[in-house]
């Protein structure tokens, strides 16, 4: 699976203990781990929360990744953000318990987590452990078991209602602020991983036409 970092401006100091804790869990499952926002606060490039919804919502419709990680300082924001466009189903960690009934409940494709708040003496271990229970089962197994059909059966209810509530990616990405747009995508990393991992036509060519 290919799984995007995503840092924003006001907790991008802790991008490095954050992607190295994913990798030190993520990579020996398997997982390529892309460090997609923020990588210092002196980035020239200063992503907003809003502008990790937009950049995971392009990472995700066109298939460059599989699964998001993000987050703020309360990880409101990145989740509402994440939540605003099509084809993202993001929820909010907190602890291991929260990534566990995330991934067998819901099986969404996003998370946001909250790297100030609460973020204090054994943070790096809370890390640890939410990647570890997120990943490490198949999704959407239920929990309780007993109640799997059951989730299974609202998720896709869910999706369902996503695609006539939201609209598709390219109305937005033909209708959002230029500017705003290309700031979201040009963080550090981006062409680095973008085009390659890109697996749709029409949407890598509108952002190359966007960088371009």
């Amino acid at each position: 699976m290919k799984i995007a970092l995503i840092n924003e401006n006001s907790q991008a100091a802790k991008n490095e203990l954050i992607l190295n804790t994913l990798k030190s869990v993520a990579e020996p499952m398997g997982h390529t781990i892309f460090n997609y926002g923020m990588t210092s606060p002196d980035n020239e490039t200063q992503l907003t929360y809003v502008q990790e919804g937009l950049l995971a919502a392009i990472l995700l419709n066109s298939k460059a990744v599989d699964f998001v990680i993000t987050g703020c300082g309360t990880g409101e924001g990145a989740m509402l953000a994440l939540n605003s466009f099509p084809n993202v189903l993001c929820g909010l960690v907190i602890d291991p318990s929260d990534a566990y009934m995330f991934a067998q409940i819901n099986n969404g494709n996003a998370v946001a987590m909250p790297f100030a708040k609460g973020f204090g003496w054994g943070a790096e271990l809370n890390l640890q452990y939410i990647f570890e229970k997120l990943l490490q089962n198949e999704w959407g197994q239920g929990y309780p078991k007993e109640r799997a059909v059951f989730e299974q059966q609202n998720k896709k209810i869910l999706d369902d209602i996503k695609k006539i509530t939201h609209t598709d990616i390219m109305t937005i990405l033909k209708n959002v602020d230029r500017q705003f747009l290309k700031t979201s995508v040009s963080c550090p990393n981006f062409k680095e991983y973008f085009f390659d991992n890109c697996q749709d036509k029409e949407i890598g060519d509108f952002i190359k036409s966007v960088i371009d």
